[in-house]
C-alpha cells in the first residue's frame, strides 16, 4: 500500500520531483558533514561541561545539558523562520493540517524525544552506556525497512549494520584488550547500567531510527526546508512543556551563557540538520544512519585534536569498522528500497 503523503503532489525540492537524481555520493557528503558538525558541538559541550570553554576570555560558566538540548532546537527555529520567510516568501512555510501533524509527530516522536531520551540516559548511568544502546538504531531501522519488504537482506547491508554498531562500542573507548582470549573485554566502570536509563537509551535510539525512517519518507514528497522547520518548530514546542520559560528565566543565565547556547544552536541544530535532511534525499534509511554512525568517530577525533584525547588502538579499530560500514551499506544498496519492493 502506498503512503498517503507519497502520492502528494511534489514540491520542486522534493526527492520525487521531475528531474531530480539521488546522488549517493552527495547524500553520503550531507550526512558526513551532519555527523562532523555533531562531533564539534559534543566537544563543545564537553568543554562547557568541564569548565574549559571561554568566550572572549572569559569561562563560560555551566550551562546544564536539559537547557542545552532545549536552547539549541529554540535559537534554531527563531532563526530560521524568518531567513525561509525572507528568502523564499511566507507562502513558502504553508502546509496543510495533516502535512502539519506529520511534521509535528517527525519533530516532537523523532528530533525531540531521541534528544530528551539521550540526555535522561546520560543523567542515569554515563555517556558512553548512552552512546553505544543509542547506536543500535540501525539495527531497528533495518528490521524495520526488511519487515515492511522496502529493502532485500543482502549480506553487505547487514553486514554494513553490524560493522556499524561493533564499530560504535570500541569507538566510545569502553572495550579493552584483556590477556585471555578473546582478548578484548569490558573495561571496568566503562559502563553504569541502571534500569531507567538503559530504558532512556533504547527509547532513544527508537526515536533516532524512527525520524529516519520518517524523515526519509517526507523527503520524498515535501520540500525539505519546509519540513525542517516545522519538524524543528515542533520539537522546540514540546521542550516548554519538558522545561517551562518561567524556569528559565528563574535560572539567570549570564550573557556568556546565552552567547555560547546561541552558537551551538548554529553547529549543533541549524547547520547539521539541514545537511541531514539534504542527505535523506540522496540516500534510504538504513544507509543514512550508518553513515550517521561516523559522529562519534568524529567526536574522538575531534576531542584527541581539541582537548588533547588519547587514541587507543581499539578506537582505532573501531573507527575502521565504521569507516568499512559505509561501504558495506552502499555494496548492499543496490536498486532504490521502492524498487526492490516492486520486484
Amino acid at each position: 500500500m502506498v503512503p498517503t503523503a507519497a502520492v502528494r503532489e511534489p514540491s520542486s525540492f522534493s526527492s520525487t520531483a521531475e528531474g531530480f537524481q539521488p546522488s549517493p555520493v552527495r547524500g553520503y557528503l550531507y550526512i558526513g558533514a551532519a555527523a562532523m558538525l555533531w562531533a564539534v558541538s559534543a566537544t563543545l559541550g564537553r568543554a562547557v561541561f568541564t569548565g574549559r570553554m571561554t568566550l572572549l576570555g572569559a569561562r563560560v560558566p555551566l550551562v546544564p545539558p536539559l537547557m542545552l538540548a532545549q536552547s539549541r532546537t529554540t535559537f534554531a527555529v527563531l532563526v530560521l523562520f524568518p531567513l525561509l520567510a525572507a528568502a523564499r516568501g511566507a507562502g513558502s512555510l504553508r502546509m496543510k493540517p495533516r502535512e502539519l501533524l506529520d511534521c509535528t509527530l517527525f519533530g516532537t516522536l523523532g528530533i525531540a524525544a531521541s534528544n530528551f531520551f539521550y540526555y535522561l540516559a546520560i543523567q542515569r548511568t554515563n555517556v558512553a552506556t548512552a552512546i553505544i544502546l543509542q547506536y543500535l538504531a540501525p539495527v531497528f531501522v533495518l528490521f524495520w525497512m526488511l519487515g515492511r519488504g522496502l529493502q532485500k537482506p543482502t549480506l553487505a547491508r547487514i553486514a554494513g549494520v553490524a560493522a556499524a554498531v561493533a564499530g560504535c562500542v570500541l569507538a566510545v573507548g569502553v572495550v579493552g584488550r584483556t590477556a585471555h582470549f578473546p582478548w578484548l573485554g569490558i573495561a571496568p566502570g566503562s559502563m553504569l547500567l541502571d534500569h531507567l536509563g538503559v530504558a532512556a537509551a533504547l527509547t532513544a535510539a527508537v526515536a533516532f531510527a524512527f525520524y529516519n525512517v520518517f524523515g526519509s519518507h517526507l523527503m520524498e514528497s515535501h520540500d525539505r526546508w519546509t519540513v525542517q522547520a516545522w519538524a524543528l518548530g515542533a520539537a522546540g514546542a514540546g521542550w516548554l512543556f519538558v522545561n517551562p520559560p518561567w524556569r528559565i528565566v528563574a535560572a539567570h543565565y549570564s550573557g556568556a551563557q546565552w552567547t555560547f547556547m546561541a552558537i551551538f544552536s548554529v553547529t549543533s541544530t541549524l547547520l547539521p540538520f539541514s545537511f541531514y535532511f539534504a542527505g535523506l534525499h540522496h540516500l534510504d534509511a538504513t544507509r543514512a544512519i550508518v553513515t550517521g554512525c561516523l559522529e562519534p568517530v568524529f567526536s574522538i577525533l575531534v576531542a584527541a585534536a581539541v582537548l588533547g584525547e588519547m587514541v587507543g588502538p581499539v578506537q582505532i579499530a573501531g573507527i575502521v569498522l565504521v569507516l568499512l560500514s559505509t561501504l558495506l551499506v552502499q555494496m548492499g544498496a543496490g536498486k532504490s528500497g521502492a524498487l526492490e519492493a516492486m520486484e
